[in-house]
């Protein structure tokens, strides 16, 4: 097992306070934004530091989502918290559709073109709206649409590398 599928899958990040009584808001990367609250058991990336908390309540609260933390009682406690990474096991997440990819898995991938060109390695994805975006970090940052079968023509978890069909300037 690779070093990257021993570290924790991130769900989201700690953004916020929100109350007196240690409930913190959390900016979520799941879709629906509501699914980091199907995880009891969660990771806060401290430092560097992973620690284990559990979920007692969470909610959607307007555009987020506002939880309250074992242990984290007051808002100087939940504080400390801000700017942390919320993190699970990967045992935790159901195991990928075919042709499905968490992208903490394609993160650090190589991306190689059709023709054996090596562009770099994915930095992170976006969301545009239209479908997911590789941002690709090498001689120059290219940004490339994740499209199965027309620009992406193979993800090789393995070999960690992704083949794309995809014309640059």
């Amino acid at each position: 097992m690779t070093d990257a599928l021993r570290q924790p899958v991130i769900l989201g990040r700690i953004v916020g306070l929100f109350g007196i009584r240690g409930w913190v808001k959390v900016h979520s990367y799941t879709e629906p934004r509501e699914a980091v609250l199907d995880h009891r058991n969660w990771l806060l990336d401290r430092e560097g530091d992973w620690q284990r908390f559990g979920l007692v309540e969470g909610r959607r609260q307007g555009k987020g989502i506002v939880v309250c933390l074992q242990g984290i009682d007051d808002r100087d406690a939940a504080a400390e918290l801000l700017g942390s990474d919320i993190g699970v096991d990967r045992d935790a997440l159901p195991q990928p559709e075919r042709g499905h990819y968490y992208w903490a898995d394609l993160e650090g991938l190589a991306v190689v073109h059709k023709d054996g060109t090596e562009l770099g390695t994915v930095a992170y994805l976006m969301e545009t709206g239209a479908n997911d975006v590789l941002v690709v970090d090498g001689a120059v940052e290219r940004l490339i649409p994740f499209v199965p079968e027309t620009v992406i023509l193979d993800v090789d978890l393995a070999a960690g590398v992704i083949r794309v069909d995809w014309e640059w300037d």
